[in-house]
């Protein structure tokens, strides 16, 4: 008797557009890429060597290419670290993060990504463009499902 079975990695991206008075101006859930980058991590986390291979950053960058396997960074990427790690349901870990009021200002922000603690890419997502300002905040979670 032959077993089979076949799971891929997938992602779900979703963010919250807040103005400054804390009422929503846009919501999205949409999918994203999960890059080469995390294929190596989790090959080398599983096998025991567990150093730096969490996703410990979110990354918001100006790249306008379409998202690829191939990718391993943002362009002008500005990181910070995500807020809470979650488990919301069997196979799944969750990345919650806020850009505040006061972060990121002036970037016309079209990539969002998520990093391991030793700088690899694990994910990225492509849309258009948020204008960052001080008068906007931005709420997300970042769910990796197996």
């Amino acid at each position: 008797m032959k077993i089979t079975e076949k799971t891929s990695l997938q992602g779900e991206f979703s963010l919250i557009i807040k103005d400054k008075h804390g009422k929503t101006l846009q919501a999205i859930k949409e999918p994203n890429l999960i890059v080469s980058g995390a294929k190596n991590q989790l090959a080398r986390l599983i096998g025991g060597n567990m150093t730096n291979r969490q996703i410990t950053q979110i990354g918001f960058g100006t790249g306008a290419s379409a998202a690829s396997p191939d990718n391993t960074g943002l362009t002008n990427g500005f990181f910070k670290p995500v807020s809470v790690v979650s488990y919301p349901a069997i196979g799944q870990v969750a990345f919650s993060w806020s850009l505040s009021t006061a972060e990121a200002n002036g970037l016309a922000i079209t990539e969002f990504g998520l990093r391991c603690a030793d700088g690899t890419l694990f994910s990225r997502k492509v849309r258009a463009a948020i204008n960052k300002s001080d008068d906007i905040s931005i709420d997300g979670t970042w769910t990796i499902i197996f």
